[in-house]
């Protein structure tokens, strides 16, 4: 994949301080790398906790990347966004400033300590699925079209608040 681009899709969330802010900010860090670009972002949804129910709502979002890093390098780009945006891990799915993860990555299957793709949760994560769904509602993941899988998820309480154009696009510019 280190000669070729190869299409990336990353989850963006988070519940505390000014998440909207963060989410652009971290596509923005990604950008910035010589081998990402941002090719297209979903809408924004707001979403109730899970795993750890006693916390703020989260914002949620999916984008596309064009990258031609390898995984684990475009896994160190997002934890270095992270750790611009003051992410701070203190408690599993507690509250967080900004959450990247790798949610699929074209032509890439792998499951290794730290680093699996597709993201082993993915297919029962309807916060991750929904924002998906706007950009790859056809990408297959574990045999099942990101659409199906979303069909079959738990929605409860995921409302999209904004499309792209309201909350990225109008940032960005």
């Amino acid at each position: 994949m280190s000669t070729s681009e190869a299409s990336a899709w990353i989850g963006l969330g988070g519940n505390i301080g000014n998440v909207r802010a963060n989410m652009v900010q971290a596509l923005h860090l990604l950008a910035r790398a010589a081998s990402i670009r941002v090719v297209r972002v979903s809408g924004l949804y707001a979403t109730p906790p899970w795993g750890k129910l006693d916390q703020p709502d989260f914002l949620n979002a999916a984008a596309e990347l064009s990258t031609s890093l390898e995984p684990r390098d475009l896994l160190e780009a997002c934890l270095f966004a992270e750790h611009a945006l003051r992410r701070v891990r203190s408690e599993r799915w507690g509250p967080r400033t900004i959450d990247l993860d790798i949610l699929a990555m074209e032509g890439v299957a792998m499951h290794e300590t730290g680093l699996e793709i597709p993201h082993p949760r993915l297919h029962v994560r309807a916060f991750a699925l929904a924002p998906l769904a706007d950009l790859a509602p056809d990408l297959a993941i574990s045999g099942r079209t990101v659409a199906q899988w979303l069909s079959e998820a738990d929605q409860g309480g995921i409302r999209r608040i904004a499309t792209a154009e309201e909350w990225y696009r109008a940032a960005a510019a």
